[in-house]
């Protein structure tokens, strides 16, 4: 199986030796040095979300990987994701396809609605118009996408007439669309015949199969051609499974309270990250046997193209992250290759 594996981080703010949060700008560079090491080590993608709050520090993740592209050779670079709703696609491709020069063809985007909606009122969007924006917006990148002059009307942006776009990519753009779980959304991909990424950060990856099976079918009656189905799930990775979970457990639980407190969550306990992380969970945390052996039963179970480990949440220290990055490609994507082959 021809299989690649992805890192993806939303920039989340973490602390020093002493326990302070960093500043937004340290954590960028952090940032910056944990995708050069990831590329070093042989991961395949390095995701870059977008985020408009204090506990994130990439709110313009194009500035990022450009920055990435410079000190990196080989690792495919993105986003996780760009949130197309409140942006323009004409913009978000001009971005994309020069990121893609600057990378020599390594550039690609994952669009998406977004799981936060702060950027809806900071850049002047009605949330009331959350569905029709994204649909419309989408429709108008699948057009910019073909990179020819392009006419198109809508009622959530200026129309466009014979319009051309630059600069043009020199093999492509390869796009995906970030779904949480929408039969709506899935079928939405395959018409436009995009890359499916499955947002699974709850539950057994099992419980996503008809997602997959409903892709697949809508492929086939749109007649659109199938391209990679990715999972992007969140994850820690160390020596030891409890290395993994001591480091890991802070961060989980001051991420979840924090946006638990805006979403009428309950309390992030110990019990639930321990369900979290095994079987039934969505949390990949653990020594690299651990969390190999996880990813290789969500990559048969879906039939993945790709899996992206969203490596870093809330505060766990950029001296854990880089070693959790260096362990994902040093030993956790070897034995998921090995496990793979294995039972091919």
């Amino acid at each position: 199986m021809d299989i690649e594996f992805g890192l993806d981080t939303f920039g989340d703010i973490t602390r020093d030796a002493d326990g302070e949060l960093l500043t937004g700008a340290q954590t960028i560079r952090n940032v910056v040095e944990q995708a050069v090491l990831a590329d070093s080590v042989g991961v395949d993608y390095f995701g870059v979300g977008e985020h408009h709050r204090k506990e994130f520090a990439i709110s313009s993740p194009e500035m990022v990987l450009a920055t990435i592209a410079g000190r990196t050779e080989r690792m495919r670079l993105g986003t996780a994701v760009t949130v197309l709703s409140s942006d323009d696609p004409v913009r978000v491709f001009e971005r994309f396809s020069t990121l893609d020069a600057l990378s020599d063809g390594r550039a690609e985007v994952v669009l998406g609605r977004g799981s936060f909606i702060e950027s809806f009122p900071l850049f002047g969007y009605d949330l009331r118009d959350y569905d029709a924006l994204f649909e419309q917006k989408l429709e108008l990148f699948v057009e910019l996408l073909k990179e020819e002059p392009v006419t198109w009307s809508g009622s959530m942006r200026a129309s466009l007439e014979n319009a051309d776009v630059f600069p043009k990519t020199e093999k492509g753009l390869r796009t995906w669309v970030g779904v949480g779980g929408s039969p709506e959304s899935v079928v939405r991909v395959a018409r436009h015949g995009l890359g499916l990424m499955l947002a699974i950060i709850g539950g057994p990856a099992g419980r996503f199969k008809p997602f997959v099976d409903l892709y697949h079918r809508s492929v086939a009656s749109f007649g659109t051609a199938a391209q990679p189905i990715s999972v992007h799930s969140p994850g820690h990775i160390a020596e030891t499974d409890e290395e993994a979970w001591e480091a890991a457990y802070s961060g989980f639980e001051a991420m979840n309270n924090t946006i638990g407190a805006e979403r009428g969550w309950p309390p992030y306990s110990r019990a639930r990250f321990q369900n979290d992380v095994g079987p039934a969970g969505a949390i990949y945390a653990g020594s690299p046997d651990r969390v190999a052996a996880k990813i290789a039963d969500t990559v048969t179970t879906l039939g993945l193209g790709r899996f992206d480990l969203k490596y870093s949440t809330g505060t766990i220290s950029h001296e854990a992250l880089m070693r959790s990055v260096e362990l994902y490609g040093t030993e956790v994507i070897p034995r998921v290759r090995r496990l793979l082959a294995a039972n091919d």
